[in-house]
């Protein structure tokens, strides 16, 4: 400890003075377990790093081996948990050859050993801890500019300041340190020390070494969250740190505070978590303030949202400062716009604050606080004891003291964070270093948060252009659909619905999901709703609709499968054929209100078997029954299978009132768990009023076809009562049959319609997919191509539709009464 005490302050800053003091108080004063921690948490405070670790060498000398951290999780960093001794990494130069090693981002890209840190903007430090080969520190920063000089110099005082206690891994058969304890994570077997067990209340000749025994006496509430540390796939993604209860013979539980990471096996040696366990209503009050820095930060790199940030900074901040106040602001332009505020009433803010209130939170204007405006210039934290002379909309925040914290990322200034206190409060040199570090955590998250914010709202708009703006009305029924995105970081999903009327009353409810949360999924996403609707508009019936978009989605340069279900529904007569391509089935909800899970066929998702079969399944529709069509996200989860989820689902629908089918979407979404995106598609069908009168007449190819046509044409309107305008409607016939018969090959089918006794539809069907062109001029000599403009002076209305393998030729007439 001779280089931290035994220079001079002369020439020194005023941030290598206080570490200095602060290092000299840890090594001389605390011989606890946590004495290499708390050293370590300096380097956060004092040196502006993100993370640091010390490495010493391992049992074999052949690996640099993670002994203690603070800080983010080092998987952020891209840090791993020991390093070859021999190798060419930072850690390994510094600790053989004695001397630091400053990398930056292009340093750390051109590195062979460094390609798992994941960002630009990492600079590291690797520091030897002693001169004979002992070990090394490893610092990050994720300031633009790295560790500056006198970062640099923090960073050696900490290196300096650190004596190793015991080795970090006790070995399988040696003594562990106080508080310490190792769990075999093949066996379940763990060694604790008779200091660990009096915790939990147990005598140490009755324990059997099982951690199901310690599992048993934690409170049930905590029991998942301490699961998650103990379970070695949760560990891999860093060191963790948990408070949780323990049962005691009597009164409360006991507040216990563990700290562990996973020590990766080899040669036949299991791998093992190890840490420590301590009284956490124990724990020394002088190692509080740097606890929360380190808390703070790794709360504040899970943050995804603005919102996130704001909780997590209040959270840190203000209970344990015993603030009245907290409010964090981004910097807009020249208003900072709250986006987190506690308390969150209105009355116990300023005047001024509650006249910029909107909506939720108020929009401050930095121009009426010049105090607030000019720190934020300056660009550095600024406390204003009780008493202070600040304007009436500062000195309301905080009238027993006032703290601002600019909240600085990169080269520009993301916010600020006031801190307000009513009685005087007096700011030690501990608390403004945690407000000084604090600052700088939550500006770089701010930043990260807001570029968040602004692609999470890009993608949900591209979801919303990807998906239908409305249903259409149908004949007959009342449609409504539900669309609610993942809350899971930022993620596109592949949830798709559709609504397709189709030709005849039939309408077509079309539902499915895309494999993967991407931008790639996304984009299948929209290409298998657009091929769905166009296979659908040609005419084809719902096994060959799926088929085409399966082959399809086999032709595209693609890894990722879709599942679809296809419900072609007969307005008119209360029928439908359901197709399934590896998606849930319908739920149908009867009038009586029971409910049923459709027992309907499927096959495979698409993009999967080329030459896939998809059997179609009759569903019957009494008027009253809602058909519900919804995706995984709805009813599967981590506590309950499919299954469940399904069953679930719908004895819910059951007991909803179908009158109000929005109201029964609404409810069925409430208690939906986001950690995947939902689609949900319902209709009820009422059944048709009036329905349309039909007749359906193969013509076939011979001599006197057309007078066929005309004949059956006008017995099915005398059978109807329709007695005007047959004229023009047999002329219309002879024209749409002849230019079929000539024109195409194949069969040829004549289509006869009335609806409301009003309208008359005839269509002509057959093979050919070429539309007839009405032509611009016709010659005297010409002779053919009247016979279209024939039918478009005849009739209200025409034009062609694409059939399944050939095309229809319609025409409509609006008939006197």
């Amino acid at each position: 400890m001779a280089n931290v005490v035994g220079e001079g302050a002369a020439g020194r800053s005023t941030r290598t003075l206080r570490a200095e003091g602060a290092l000299r108080t840890i090594t001389v004063d605390d011989e606890s377990p946590e004495r290499v921690r708390r050293v370590l948490e300096q380097a956060l405070v004092f040196a502006g790093a993100v993370f640091a670790a010390v490495y010493a060498p391992g049992a074999d000398g052949e690996q640099l081996c993670l002994v203690e951290s603070a800080g983010v999780p080092r998987t952020l960093c891209g840090v791993r948990d020991s390093y070859p001794v021999a190798g060419r990494s930072p850690a390994a130069e510094a600790h053989r050859g004695g001397r630091p090693v400053w990398l930056g981002p292009d340093d750390l890209a051109a590195q062979a050993g460094s390609r798992r840190v994941p960002s630009r903007d990492f600079h590291l430090a690797a520091l030897p801890v002693r001169e004979d080969g002992g070990g090394c520190l490893l610092a990050v920063s994720e300031r633009a500019g790295g560790f500056d000089a006198d970062d640099r110099v923090c960073l050696g005082l900490v290196a300096g300041a650190i004596a190793f206690p015991a080795p970090a891994v006790a070995a399988d058969g040696g003594d562990l340190p106080p508080g310490a304890f190792m769990l075999a994570m093949d066996t379940g077997r763990v060694r604790v020390g008779a200091d660990t067990l009096e915790l939990f209340g147990l005598d140490p000749g009755a324990f059997d070494g099982r951690v199901e025994t310690l599992l048993g006496l934690t409170v049930p509430e905590d029991l998942p969250s301490l699961m998650s540390v103990v379970e070695a796939d949760h560990m891999s993604i860093g060191e963790r740190e948990l408070e949780f209860r323990v049962l005691q013979p009597s009164g409360p539980p006991r507040w216990l505070r563990l700290r562990g990471r996973l020590v990766p096996g080899g040669e036949g040696r299991p791998a093992r978590l190890v840490g420590s366990v301590a009284d956490a209503s124990t724990v020394r009050s002088d190692i509080t303030d740097v606890a929360r820095v380190q808390r703070l930060a790794a709360a504040l790199a899970t943050a995804v949202t603005v919102r996130d940030v704001g909780k997590a900074v209040v959270a840190a901040l203000r209970r344990p400062l015993r603030a009245d106040r907290i409010a964090l602001a981004e910097l807009e332009s020249e208003r900072l716009v709250v986006t987190v505020l506690d308390p969150p009433e209105p009355e116990a803010w300023p005047e001024l604050w509650r006249a910029e209130w909107r909506t939720e939170w108020p929009d401050a204007p930095v121009r009426t606080m010049p105090t607030l405006a000019a720190a934020l210039r300056e660009g550095r934290a600024r406390i204003w004891p009780a008493g202070s002379p600040l304007e009436a909309s500062l000195a309301g925040v905080g009238p027993g003291g006032l703290a601002m914290l600019p909240l600085p990322a990169g080269n520009r200034m993301a916010g600020a964070c006031l801190i307000g206190w009513d009685a005087p409060h007096d700011f030690g040199a501990d608390e403004r270093a945690l407000l000084t570090a604090a600052a700088g955590l939550a500006g770089q998250a701010l930043m990260r948060a807001r570029a968040f914010d602004a692609e999470h709202e890009l993608v949900g708009m591209l979801q919303r252009q990807l998906l239908p703006r409305r249903l259409p009305r149908l004949p007959g029924a009342v449609a409504v659909a539900r669309y609610l995105p993942s809350t899971a970081g930022l993620e596109l999903g592949g949830d798709w619905y559709d609504v397709i009327p189709l030709p005849d009353n039939h309408v077509a409810l079309v539902i499915g999901d895309v494999q993967g949360h991407n931008a790639g999924a996304a984009t299948l996403m929209g290409q298998m709703r657009t091929a769905l609707r166009a296979y659908a508009a040609e005419g084809h019936p719902p096994d060959v609709v799926v088929s085409h978009a399966n082959r399809l989605l086999m032709e595209m340069e693609t890894d990722l499968f879709a599942t679809c279900c296809y419900v072609d529904v007969d307005m008119e007569e209360g029928a439908a054929w359901c197709v399934r391509a590896g998606h849930l089935p319908p739920v149908l909800r009867h009038p009586e209100g029971a409910t049923e899970i459709a027992e309907a066929e499927g096959g495979p998702p698409l993009g999967v078997v080329t030459r896939a079969e998809f059997p179609m399944s009759p569903l019957r529709l009494q008027p009253g029954t809602v058909v519900a069509l919804t995706t995984d996200g709805l009813v599967e989860s981590v506590e309950a299978d499919i299954d469940e989820g399904m069953d679930r689902f719908a004895r819910r629908l059951s007991a909803s009132d179908p009158a109000h089918l929005g109201l029964v979407a609404d409810g069925l979404l409430g208690n939906a768990p986001r950690s995947d995106d939902v689609a949900l598609l319902l209709m009820r069908y009422d059944g048709m009023a009036s329905r349309p009168l039909r007749e359906t007449w193969t013509v076939w190819r011979v001599p006197q076809a057309v007078g066929h046509a005309r004949r059956f044409t006008r017995r099915t309107l005398r059978s109807w009562g329709v007695t005007e305008d047959v004229d023009g409607a047999l002329l219309a016939v002879s024209e749409l049959v002849t230019n079929a018969l000539v024109h195409t090959d194949g069969q040829v089918r004549l289509d006869i319609t009335l609806v409301n006794g009003r309208r008359l539809r005839l269509a002509v069907a057959d093979a050919s997919p070429r539309s007839p062109v009405k032509p611009t001029s016709i010659g005297w000599e010409a002779t053919g191509g009247r016979g279209i403009l024939l039918v478009e002076a005849l009739s209200a209305a025409w034009g062609t539709l694409p059939v399944s393998g050939g095309k229809q030729v319609w025409a409509e007439f609006v008939l006197r009464h």
